[in-house]
């Protein structure tokens, strides 16, 4: 494999490591995936299978949700604060939305 060596910006740098992490991959690999995504000829996203899961989840998670909110608004909230936590820590929300 080649080595390729290049400088980012420092905030370029944390978005791409928030990334990586929130797709559970190292830095390298993430960017591997990213820059064949940027040659790739048929113009597909390298994380589709991923994707479609995530949709799947949302989906459920909606559904889920709906039910819970309506037999406990209280459950409902404490839940969505944990989640927000979560996706915070994984770097997958934006700075307004984690706070």
């Amino acid at each position: 494999m080649t080595k390729v060596n290049f400088r980012v910006d420092p905030a370029l740098h944390d978005a791409l490591q928030r990334r990586a992490y929130g797709a559970n991959l190292s830095l390298s690999a993430f960017i591997r995936q990213a820059l064949e995504q940027a040659v790739d000829n048929r113009k597909r996203y390298v994380f589709s299978s991923q994707d479609e899961i995530l949709a799947t989840s949302i989906q459920i998670l909606s559904i889920l949700a709906t039910s819970v909110g309506r037999r406990s608004p209280e459950t409902l909230e404490q839940g969505m604060a944990q989640a927000r936590t979560i996706l915070a820590e994984r770097g997958l929300l934006g700075e307004e939305e984690a706070q």
